[in-house]
Order: structure tokens, then C-alpha cells, then sequence
């Protein structure tokens, strides 16, 4: 269970784990291209998950990611998704210069959301979390905050990501 403002929320399917072989799912960016898993096979991906850009954790949580994409080396990608529409996170985007990282949406088939088990049943958003695919495709890491308006822990995501 996990809570949205203190009231416990349930998550929709089986949640992905450590040791998972990452399941190949379809988003889309802001200008309506499909984005697949699979066209970063062979890379380190952060999949950093949030529920609305248009919340001010969400977007602290993109420019936080954002701005430490920049110092990564070669072969790591950080790629954001949530159910926003594509124009939002485009203008959120566009406005804030997110340069750094790939900012996507589930919003058409939630496929991510149904496969990754982070679909929130009463909101209809998905949670807010982090998860770590290795270049072999396999879950090391996944973290879903337990209260989805706190902030992640930065610094340990980043910690996981770069070892």
C-alpha cells in the first residue's frame, strides 16, 4: 500500500521487482513519438516515475533529475513518465530548458503503468517512484515512495544508478 495526502491508495497489477527481467513498453514524448524501452537496450535507464507534472513535487522532481543527467557518464539515460499529456511535458519542458533527460507519457495505452505495476487505482496517476533497469534489461533498483507527494531521495537513486 501507499498513500496519496495520508489515505492509503492501491496499486493496480503486481508491482515490478528487483531481479525482473524489465518488461519492453511504448510512451510517448512531447512531440507524439513513440518511445520504447528497448531502443536503450545495452544502457543503464532511471525510469523516474511521477503523477502530474503539473504539481510542484513532480516538477521538482524533473528539474532534480534533470540537472543531475548532465553529470552522468555515457551509456546511463534518465527517461520520466507519467499519464500527463504529451503538450504539457512539452511546455513544461520548453519553459524550464529540460534538456537532459527524456520526458515521456503513458497517458495512450498505459502500458507502462499495467506491465510496471504503478498504475494508482483510485487517481487513475501513477505513482511516484524510481526504478533502475541494468544495460541487460534487468530491474537492480525500484523504490515507490509510500506517501506519492514526498520527494525521492535524490541521492540514493543516483547513488544505485551510477555503481
Amino acid at each position: 500500500m501507499i498513500k496519496f495526502k495520508g489515505n492509503e491508495v492501491t496499486l493496480v497489477g503486481k508491482l515490478i521487482q528487483v531481479g525482473d527481467l524489465a518488461p519492453d513498453f511504448t510512451v510517448v514524448d512531447g512531440s507524439m513519438n513513440p518511445i520504447k524501452l528497448s531502443d536503450y537496450k545495452g544502457k543503464k535507464v532511471l525510469l523516474s516515475i511521477f503523477p502530474s507534472i503539473d504539481t510542484g513535487v513532480c516538477q521538482m522532481q524533473t528539474t532534480a533529475f534533470n540537472k543531475r543527467a548532465s553529470e552522468l557518464s555515457e551509456g546511463i539515460e534518465i527517461i520520466t513518465i507519467s499519464l500527463d499529456l504529451p503538450f504539457a511535458l512539452d511546455r513544461y519542458c520548453s519553459a524550464n530548458r529540460i534538456e537532459s533527460i527524456k520526458t515521456t507519457s503513458d497517458y495512450q495505452d498505459r502500458e507502462f503503468a499495467n506491465k510496471y505495476g504503478v498504475l494508482v487505482d483510485q487517481l487513475k496517476l501513477l505513482a511516484r517512484g524510481n526504478i533502475i533497469i541494468n544495460s541487460d534489461g534487468i530491474v537492480e533498483y525500484v523504490n515507490i515512495l509510500e506517501e506519492m507527494t514526498d520527494e525521492p531521495n535524490y541521492d540514493q537513486v543516483m547513488e544505485h544508478l551510477v555503481k
